[in-house]
């Protein structure tokens, strides 16, 4: 007689591998590397300085993407090799970020359609007479802008020809800045003078709407609002056409004797209604009432 097995019964055991000492274990591992390691070919020797002219180009090259990571991991591991771990990576630019996408992707290009490109014809007009010809002329479009104004200079040169002489709140340094944020501390300097011009807070734009162009349209509204003062300031320091900016009110104080004030409190204003001109006087009723016929 047969018997079947149960489903459901575990399987028969089978033969037991005998547990090898942990440390026979590591032992072979060692030694099974060390064999590895003999049989790969040798790698050419270079130092530290030949593996950073081989991936990081010298200036006047197109340097690698800051975003590369095939690039970095590659300088990382020819640093290894080299038997160095300080290794002076390319000069990056904190501004370098991928491509947006989705629902983010559709803000930046409303905030983008903002942007005026005929408003942006007579800022550099004005910024060109009000400094000089010596700071150029941008290329045309938002990018074109934002490349002339990124480093600050030009935006200190503009706040400062508005001050009077011997109080020029911006330092200009004789050569532009080349790092990151020296550029940005150029242009928080040019924040701070337009605010202590008169600029309100509500105008002012941040460091990184200019300086990752994530915002061009708010760094015009900035300029406009401080050409505005310019053209109101009655002082002198305004170069330009007056009517490329709108003049901001201004106070009409009115100083009225104390006779006057006494009068005024014998005159009945119109707030409180008035017996003269029209009334209805003559007048017979509103009219016959609407005839319905069935």
């Amino acid at each position: 007689m047969v018997v079947s097995p149960d489903p459901m019964d575990p399987p028969p055991p089978g033969p037991t591998l005998p547990l090898l000492p942990l440390r026979f274990t590591l032992q072979n591992d060692l030694a099974a590397r060390g064999r590895l390691q003999s049989r790969a070919p040798a790698r050419p020797s270079r130092n530290l300085s030949e593996w950073q002219d081989l991936l990081c180009p010298q200036p006047g090259t197109d340097p690698p993407s800051p975003s590369d990571l095939e690039g970095r991991h590659a300088l990382r591991a020819a640093s290894e090799l080299a038997g160095s771990s300080k290794v002076s990576y390319p000069q990056t630019n904190m501004a370098n970020k991928g491509p947006s996408f989705g629902l983010s992707r559709d803000v930046q290009a409303k905030i983008e359609k903002k942007y005026d490109d005929e408003l942006e014809e007579r800022l550099v007009e004005w910024i060109v007479t009000q400094c000089g010809s010596d700071v150029g002329r941008p290329d045309r479009g938002r990018l074109g802008f934002q490349v002339w104004l990124k480093n600050g200079i030009i935006l200190g040169k503009l706040v400062n020809t508005l001050f009077p002489d011997g109080s020029k709140p911006v330092k200009v340094p004789d050569s532009p800045p080349t790092m990151v944020f020296k550029q940005m501390e150029q242009i928080a300097q040019f924040l701070k003078a337009a605010e202590t011009y008169g600029v309100v807070k509500t105008d002012i734009f941040q460091t990184v709407d200019l300086f990752e162009a994530k915002d061009m349209a708010a760094v015009q509204r900035t300029l406009m609002a401080l050409g505005s003062l310019a053209v109101t300031k009655v002082d002198g320091q305004y170069r330009g056409d007056p009517s490329w900016f709108m003049k901001k009110a201004q106070e009409n104080k009115r100083d009225f004797s104390d006779s006057q004030m006494k009068e005024g409190k014998n005159v009945i204003g119109l707030q409180m209604g008035s017996n003269r001109g029209a009334s209805q006087a003559g007048m017979t009723g509103y009219g016959r009432p609407r005839q319905i016929i069935s």
